[in-house]
């Protein structure tokens, strides 16, 4: 599997994404968006988008690693929020974001919605190449 990350000149250089992902492989991985739910389903956090932020970019790792892929072969993710603020949230999904991918930084795109489930605050999916 090889991603090629490119940002290029004429767009702005994002400090949590890439601009461009190009991936070559032979196996596609779809993770369902995962919420701040525990392994009973029942939600986490409530009223606390850091820690629901937290937990459900540590089920897209838990989902990933079940698929047998690695945080590092993920090309784009999608990112849903309740109310997006952008100076209020993105300081906490850069936080969740590189606890699970480090350094890697695959294309996103954060979509401001008006409800979720009561309660829930973010949810995130992902696609991979390995």
């Amino acid at each position: 599997m090889s991603l090629e990350l490119i940002n290029p000149a004429d767009l702005p250089v994002p400090e949590m994404y890439t601009q461009v992902v190009v991936a070559t492989g032979s196996k596609l991985v779809f993770i369902s968006g995962q919420q701040p739910e525990d392994i009973h389903g029942k939600l986490v956090g409530h009223g606390d988008f850091a820690a629901q932020a937290r937990l459900s970019f540590a089920n897209l790792g838990r989902a990933l690693k079940a698929a047998g892929a690695r945080p590092d072969q993920v090309c784009k993710i999608t990112i849903y929020i309740v109310d997006y603020d952008r100076d209020e949230h993105v300081p906490m999904i850069e936080a969740a974001q590189i606890s699970l991918f480090g350094d890697h930084k695959p294309a996103n795109v954060i979509v401001g919605v008006a409800i979720m489930s009561p309660g829930y605050l973010i949810e995130v999916d992902a696609i991979a190449v390995i």
